[in-house]
Formats: structure tokens, C-alpha cells, sequence
């Protein structure tokens, strides 16, 4: 990845989001003549703006003349609205080549993925999947992402990543709970032992959740395990041409076919290339 300047899309500083966009510019000029092994390393640009679009446009612009191997959209995940976050992540994936990667950075809400690669991108990072599942022990830090000491006391850790949404396994509806953590996954927590996996249990998770690290360590490895089955699953179904459809199932099991729970701004960006969420 390029060096780049990145300011926080909800700062209300026009100007200094402006000169972060020609700073990543050019930097991405000294990275390129810098870059020592283009011929094992495929260097990726990173498109700054903030939420402004004309920037955003320019930076592509840009960005898309030094032709680097791929290319990224930096800068996100920052607070903005998802409202925002789509406008910027459509405008940018408009304007990019088709033939290279589209590498949205910072994203791993599993809603947001679906509807990014709808948008056009292809690639994704996140810390999301490993620190849900984590305990985050006396987190203090006033720049943590939860607005309150008692919204983190309550997100603090044991949370695993279903195909029917986000379930707390620290909480106690759980302790007598011997199904898996999500039936419909082939992780090695959720296999049973007689195929191999470990056979965990919700409530095994519970009992050791606030005890022992196991705990983190085992929902570690399902919420990695479900977000690659998903990219796997988007990736199927685009090659088999039915991506629409993946998208309408998905938000029908998630939100078990309720559809005025569906997230409005989902509705919208989705709407606005084509996938429907509110016809059948």
C-alpha cells in the first residue's frame, strides 16, 4: 500500500481533507519511484477525499493515470453515515478500471461487504471479526469507536458472526445452549467431532468467555471463518451470474424475512444499482 494522508471523514475541515487528497497524490508519485520489486509486489494507490465526491473524483482521476497493479478506497469506516460511505464507495468503483482489484479498506460488517462488492469492490480488510470476539480489558481509551463507558462495558467481548446476524454468547440465555455457534457453519469450532471439528457448543462459549481466552480464541477463528465463507459464497455467485439474487437471500435470513427491519441505507444503495431488497 501507497503512504498515504488520512483525515476522518466526519472532520468538518474542507481544506485539510483537500490537502490530504493531493498530499496521497503525491506520495503515490515518490512511492512509485521508490517501489524496488514491481515485479513480485503489486503496488496499490489509495483514493483520499473524505465524503466530498468532486474530490473524490479528482483523486480518482488521478490515481487511475499512475496505473498501479490496484487500486484502493481509503479513508472510510472513519463514523461517516452508510448513506455516505455507499455514495463514496459507488462513485469511486465508477470510475475505476474493471480489470484490476477494488480494495475498499477497513470494512468487515458482513452487511457491508454485500452490498460494497454490489457497489463494485472487490476487497476488503478489518479488525472488526477478531475484536468482537475479544474481551477488551479496562478499555478506557476515549477514542474508542463506543460512544460510552457503558456502551464498551456492554460490547466488551464473546460475540460471534452468524449467518442470522451478531449473537452475544456471554449472555446468559446461552448457558444451557448446546447447539452450535451457528449450525450453518463448517468451521472447525462448529463441525462436530464425528466430522472432524471440535463440537463446540454456545454454551461452552459462555462458561469459558469470561474466564479463559479459549473463549476469544475459538470465536476468533469462526468469525474469520464465516467472513471468508461469505466472500466465498459472493464469489460463487457472481461467476454463476446471480449475484441479485445471493444479495435479496441473504437479507432475508438475516433479518428472517422481516423486510421493515432491513437497513434503509442498504435498501437505497442497493436500489440504486439495480437489486430490489423489496420485491420479491
Amino acid at each position: 500500500m501507497q503512504l498515504d494522508d488520512v483525515i476522518v471523514t466526519t472532520s468538518p475541515d474542507h481544506a485539510r481533507i483537500k490537502e490530504a487528497m493531493h498530499r496521497s497524490i503525491r506520495w503515490l508519485d515518490r512511492c512509485i519511484a521508490a517501489h524496488k520489486h514491481p515485479d513480485w509486489q503489486n503496488l496499490f494507490c489509495i483514493i483520499q477525499g473524505g465524503l466530498d465526491l468532486e474530490l473524490r473524483r479528482e483523486c480518482c482521476k488521478e490515481m487511475v493515470a499512475r496505473d498501479t497493479p490496484g487500486i484502493a478506497i481509503g479513508g472510510l469506516s472513519g463514523g461517516e453515515a452508510k448513506a455516505e460511505y455507499c455514495k463514496v464507495v459507488d462513485t469511486c468503483t465508477g470510475l475505476l478500471p474493471e480489470k484490476k482489484p477494488r480494495y475498499v479498506m477497513g470494512v468487515g460488517y458482513p452487511e457491508d461487504l454485500v452490498v460494497s462488492v454490489a457497489l463494485g469492490a472487490d476487497m476488503f480488510d478489518c479488525v472488526w471479526p477478531t475484536r468482537t470476539a475479544v474481551r477488551l480489558l479496562n478499555n478506557t481509551n476515549p477514542k474508542c469507536a463506543l460512544s460510552s463507558p457503558a456502551d464498551r462495558r456492554s460490547q466488551r467481548f464473546g460475540n460471534a458472526v452468524t449467518s442470522t446476524g451478531t449473537l452475544n454468547l456471554r449472555h446468559s440465555s446461552y448457558a444451557s445452549d448446546f447447539s452450535p455457534i451457528d449450525a450453518n457453519c463448517s468451521c472447525t469450532c462448529c463441525r462436530p467431532t464425528s466430522s472432524g471439528g471440535l463440537g463446540v457448543t454456545r454454551a461452552y462459549i459462555y462458561h469459558v468467555a469470561a474466564k479463559e481466552t479459549a473463549g476469544a480464541h475459538l470465536l476468533t477463528m469462526h468469525n474469520v471463518h464465516y467472513l471468508l465463507s461469505l466472500m466465498k459464497g459472493i464469489r460463487d455467485a457472481i461467476i454463476q451470474d446471480a449475484y441479485p439474487a445471493f444479495v435479496m437471500a441473504y437479507f432475508a435470513k438475516l433479518y428472517a424475512g422481516d423486510r421493515s427491519r432491513y437497513p434503509v441505507w442498504a435498501v437505497d444503495a442497493l436500489r440504486g444499482v439495480g437489486v430490489d431488497l423489496l420485491t420479491s
